[in-house]
């Protein structure tokens, strides 16, 4: 049985167990964009993200893109840029 993962929201709602390996592969993908572009609308996130696992990804990347975002944001790890529309996201600060 694959290993699984509760993922959290930003505004402590209800998260989803995911495959962890599913997981993994989007949040590197996320973070690997955010790191070559800086900011990125989550459109363009998504359609980046989309690119780089084309052909090795089984599922529905928006949905994983959406759902693995959250947790991310939850974590503190990327952060939507205040005031931006459509929504921008990039990497959180390191303090």
């Amino acid at each position: 049985m694959n290993e699984r993962i509760m993922t959290m929201h930003p505004q402590g709602k209800q998260g989803v167990r995911i495959d962890r390996a599913k997981y993994d592969a989007i949040r590197e993908a996320i973070i690997a964009v955010l790191r070559e572009v800086g900011e990125a609308t989550f459109g363009d996130l998504t359609a980046a993200v989309r690119g780089r696992l084309a052909g090795c990804f089984d599922g529905s990347v928006s949905w994983y893109v959406t759902t693995v975002k959250l947790d991310l944001e939850a974590r503190g790890e990327i952060e939507r840029v205040p005031g931006s529309r459509p929504q921008r996201l990039r990497l959180a600060a390191e303090e």
